[in-house]
This record gives structure tokens, C-alpha cells and sequence, in this order.
């Protein structure tokens, strides 16, 4: 089985389009998409409309339950965005993707961690250091509810891999539209992963297990920085532009 993994595109269809044709060009057998889809000043709508023709497998992320869920007074300006630009139709497709899903026996989708859409799983936040990668202690506290050989994540936009001692792997493909982000929950903390490329995971099953390939892409991201200049997002704008907050 040949399986490439996308997560946290947030609206950003350049990017996204740019990693559907890699995937094309090197061959999977199914795309798994883990949520955190519109989210952010670019393209949510058509984002939106490119991935329902499509129906992968595929679950919500925590701004999808803000985006449906919260009052637009209390939306931060990401969600706000998609929000004002989704169509009922959109919206619909949204309401209907679960927060996990085992894609099969070997398989299995969250977007945070299995009982969360907003605890990272295979980074820590601290007061003292703001992100680092989890221990291996930690990650296995996190573990609660995963079941599958093979258990991919997404949330952080960090593309990392972690095999326990039992042999579960868990992968975090990275985010295929936004490369850097800064947030205050549970402290403040930077997420740079120091290029602007695309990022997805290629997965392929064998005798041995699981072979992981964490691929970066280059797009026209150029052309998604200046509309989130257009629109206001002078930070998005340089994450785009850099993978790196200004």
C-alpha cells in the first residue's frame, strides 16, 4: 500500500495544487487529508470546492469545529475569513467529516493527538523554551486511543516521524499551506520550518513495515503571499514568503 498523507493546507490552493501533482507524478494508491483545511486569508472556498470533487478521506481539524461552531465575534482572523467566504454548500461538507477515522486495520487519522484537535502531539510547548520536539515519554502519554500500526497526526506544521518502542509509528506529514505560525496557547511559542515549500508525506507499506518519505515542494507561494498582503495578513505574508515569522 502506497498512501501519501496531507494536512493543514489552510486556503492555500497554490500550495495544494502544487502537491496533488508531486503526488500524481510519484503514485499513491489513496490521499489522506488530516484537517485544518480553510482556515486563513487566501483561497478558502475554492479550496474547498477543489477538495469535495475530489473525497478523499479525510477529517476535521480544530478550525474546522471553530469555523462552524464559534460565534464570529470570537473568531480570530483566519477563521473569520473562511467564515465570511464559505458557501452553504461548504459548510455542509465541513459539518460532515469526523474528528478521526481508521482509514483500515492499519491505519488511523487525528488531527492533534486521538483524544484532542488542539494538543500537539509530537512537540511540547514550555514557559522556558516555547516549542521542542516531545520526549519520548511524552509522546507516549499522548497515546491514549491509538490503536493503529500506523497513526498519522498533523496540527503542529512540523514535519516529523516517531516510532515507539511497540513499533506504533506515528507521522506528522507537515502543513501543505503555511509554513510558520506564532501562537500563545499554552504559552507563546514560534513554529518556523524555515522554508516556504509545500510539505505532504509518502508513505509505502512493506514486509518490514512502514518506509517514510517527508517531502517538500515548491509552489508559486510568491503569488499566496501577496494575497494575503491584499487581504491584510502582513504576517501570513512573510510566513508564505519565508517559512520563517518576520
Amino acid at each position: 500500500m502506497r498512501l501519501a498523507a496531507i494536512s493543514d493546507i489552510h486556503g492555500n490552493l497554490w500550495a495544494l495544487e502544487a502537491v496533488l501533482a508531486d503526488i500524481a507524478r510519484r503514485g499513491a494508491d489513496v490521499i489522506v487529508n488530516l484537517g485544518d483545511i480553510l482556515s486563513g486569508p487566501l483561497l478558502p472556498g475554492e479550496t474547498a470546492d477543489r477538495l469535495m470533487a475530489l473525497a478523499l478521506p479525510t477529517i476535521a481539524g480544530n478550525h474546522e469545529r471553530q469555523v462552524l461552531t464559534q460565534a464570529p465575534e470570537r473568531m480570530g482572523a483566519s477563521d473569520l475569513y473562511a467564515h465570511q467566504q464559505l458557501t452553504p454548500r461548504q459548510r455542509a461538507w465541513l459539518a460532515g467529516l469526523p474528528p478521526t477515522l481508521r482509514l483500515n486495520q492499519d491505519v488511523q487519522m487525528v488531527h492533534g493527538t486521538p483524544g484532542s484537535d488542539l494538543v500537539y502531539w509530537l512537540e511540547t510547548v514550555t514557559a522556558e523554551q516555547g516549542m521542542r520536539p516531545a520526549t519520548p515519554a511524552e509522546v507516549v502519554a499522548r497515546c491514549a486511543g491509538a490503536q493503529a500500526p500506523l497513526v498519522l497526526c498533523g496540527h503542529t506544521h512540523v514535519p516529523r516521524a516517531v516510532q515507539l518502542d511497540d513499533g506504533r509509528l506515528i507521522v506528522n506529514p507537515g502543513s501543505v499551506g503555511l509554513q510558520a505560525y506564532d501562537d500563545a496557547m499554552p504559552y507563546p511559542h514560534l513554529v518556523e520550518n524555515g522554508t516556504p515549500h509545500a510539505r505532504y508525506a509518502l508513505l509505502e507499506q512493506g514486509v518490514l513495515g512502514w518506509q517514510v518519505e517527508l517531502v517538500a515542494v515548491p509552489y508559486d507561494w510568491r503569488a499566496a503571499a501577496a494575497l494575503a498582503a491584499r487581504n491584510g495578513r502582513p504576517d501570513w505574508e512573510i510566513a508564505l514568503r519565508t517559512g520563517r515569522m518576520g
